[in-house]
């Protein structure tokens, strides 16, 4: 695979979305030259059940992918998204003195801060877990919040806030497994719903305070932003299947059936039923789904305090009336997402040919790994360019503590 080709691969519970992308240096936006949604096989809930179907699936869909790639492109290094009902994030705090005898803030002193962090997590959250990313919310001096970089400061006492995302053991190795016995090597592991919100959101929205909601075929995950920075993910065990469910018991109809109802229902059809009816079903599955995000955002304290509201991706954002639904219930600005172009790349619409939602996972990915080596590291010729890019403070925080 040549140096420039960069692939995402998003392995959801029904779809598995492979993205090509092609990274030049005239550029900022990898362009996409091959993609392919195809049904995902032995998996449940983002875990494998069944290894050899799902390494069927995935040669499957990176195979087609290549395919329309073209020019003898063949994918040996993926990036890959993590997600599932394993996927969880803690904030933890640690706190070190000053080593030097001028109380100048070190790297190292940062880093022991991080490693103090880490170790206060609570046994039972860190049992059976892999930290995938160690992401700063917020230092603080003498108690003090440092507003920007604490590296150069002085003082005697550090703290370091920082978010954990972690993913159940069996559930990362499974997916590892799966992909290498499919033949490929996996550069870097990236947490789904922070790949996501790579694409899907502006700067202004994670400034301002947001939450990024993927409602996908069996979980349902979210990513709160505030300050530019990533506060909060989880996932739960719900998704657009639950709402298959209720329309084929609602409706007495087989779940094919109610599949084909619900998909149609998204373009205004109704196969003969009562609208009303479908869209008090489809409504109150909705209303539970957002029910999960709202208990969260008030367990963290951001509950009505997010001024850039839902942002909402995923299969799910297809759904007809889920933007009004969730406006109406969380009280908050709702929108549908987009794949969103890097502010600096005039030449994104031929770059980005993939605007649904549906693919910011994938997409996500490339647009990660177009700011990393081959390593997974960050590329020290490009750390100039993350200051002026969608993901400078995100992938900066995320590698600078990768463990």
């Amino acid at each position: 695979m040549s140096s420039n080709i960069i692939v995402g691969l998003d392995i959801g519970t029904s779809t598995i979305r492979t993205v090509i992308c092609n990274v030049s240096n005239n550029s900022h936006s990898p362009e996409v030259i091959g993609y392919s949604d195809t049904p995902a096989f032995g998996l449940r809930h983002g875990y494998i059940t069944n290894h050899q179907e799902a390494v069927k699936s995935i040669r499957r869909s990176i195979k087609t992918a290549e395919k329309m790639a073209g020019n003898n492109v063949q994918v040996k290094k993926v990036f890959l998204g993590a997600g599932g009902i394993g996927l969880s994030s803690f904030i933890s705090t640690g706190a070190v003195m000053i080593t030097r005898a001028d109380s100048e803030i070190t790297q190292s002193d940062l880093e022991a801060a991080v490693a103090q962090a880490r170790e206060q997590l609570p046994p039972q959250y860190i049992q059976n877990r892999r930290i995938l990313h160690e992401s700063p919310i917020d230092f603080y001096i003498e108690g003090q919040q440092v507003y920007g970089h604490p590296v150069g400061l002085k003082g005697v006492r550090l703290e370091a806030k920082i978010l954990f995302m972690t993913l159940l053991e069996p559930h990362i190795q499974g997916l590892i497994e799966v992909v290498e016995d499919a033949g490929y090597e996996i550069t870097d592991v990236v947490a789904a719903p922070l790949a996501a919100s790579f694409v899907s959101l502006t700067k202004a929205e994670r400034i301002a305070g947001c939450v990024l909601v993927n409602i996908g075929s069996e979980t349902l995950s979210i990513v709160v932003y505030a300050d530019d920075k990533p506060i909060s993910l989880e996932v739960f065990q719900i998704g657009g299947n639950d709402i298959t469910n209720d329309i084929a018991l609602g409706l007495q109809v087989s779940l094919d059936d109610a599949e084909v109802i619900k998909k149609d229902h998204d373009k205004g059809e109704n196969h003969g039923f009562s609208k009303k009816k479908l869209d008090d079903i489809v409504s109150a599955r909705l209303t539970d789904m957002l029910d999960l995000v709202d208990v969260h955002l008030k367990h963290i304290g951001k509950k009505g305090m997010l001024p850039a509201g839902i942002i909402i991706t995923g299969g799910g954002s297809r759904i007809a009336t889920v933007e009004d639904v969730a406006k109406a219930y969380l009280k908050l600005p709702s929108k549908i997402a987009k794949i969103a172009c890097l502010p600096e790349d005039r030449n994104c619409d031929s770059n980005v040919k993939i605007k649904d939602a549906t693919w910011a996972v994938s997409y996500g990915l490339c647009v990660f790994g177009s700011f990393s080596e081959d390593s997974g590291s960050i590329n020290p010729h490009k750390v100039a360019e993350l200051f002026k890019t969608l993901i400078k403070t995100i992938v900066r925080n995320l590698k600078r503590f990768l463990p």
